[in-house]
């Protein structure tokens, strides 16, 4: 297994929630929001509960484009349940091309970094957090140290 696959399934275990609200939503979306604007990152911010997108932000030099790469990763996240970075990740250890071997249309589904589900414990997958506009490794980093700070915040309350 490659380091970066069992990071990306480390993390997977790491990132779960007791409960994850709207209220939770906003501040983890005004959180990528504000680490994003003060990096420059021309990326769009979106969090989806089910098929739901319940928060939404651009910021300079993000483009309807990246929003089209939003909902394709979104797609892969709610089909396997995990990543769209861990997704691709898992195909290309096997040698396959994702865009061939998943049998998706790749109009539709795009196993490239920046979409993280939301996982409650012992419920599964509830949603999703996600960026489009750096490389898919940044998009994906800068959703899971939001995530990760999200999680201390809440441990301390």
């Amino acid at each position: 297994m490659s380091e970066l696959l069992e990071r990306l399934v480390a993390e997977a275990s790491e990132l779960q929630f007791d409960r994850f609200t709207l209220d939770d939503a906003w501040v983890v979306g005004g959180r990528l929001r504000a680490v994003a604007a003060g990096a420059g990152h021309p990326v769009a911010i979106a969090i989806w509960f089910g098929p739901q997108r319940v928060f939404h932000a651009a910021l300079p030099g993000a483009t309807a484009d990246n929003d089209g790469w939003l909902d394709r990763k979104h797609r892969v996240v709610e089909r396997f349940g995990r990543s769209s970075m861990l997704v691709g990740e898992e195909f290309r250890a096997k040698g396959e091309d994702f865009d061939v071997h998943a049998r998706l249309d790749p109009r539709e589904f795009a196993a490239h970094g920046g979409v993280v589900p939301i996982r409650i414990r012992e419920a599964g997958v509830i949603g999703a957090v996600g960026v489009s506009g750096l490389p898919e490794l940044a998009d994906h980093d800068l959703v899971v140290e939001q995530l990760r700070a999200h999680l201390r915040d809440r441990a301390t309350d």
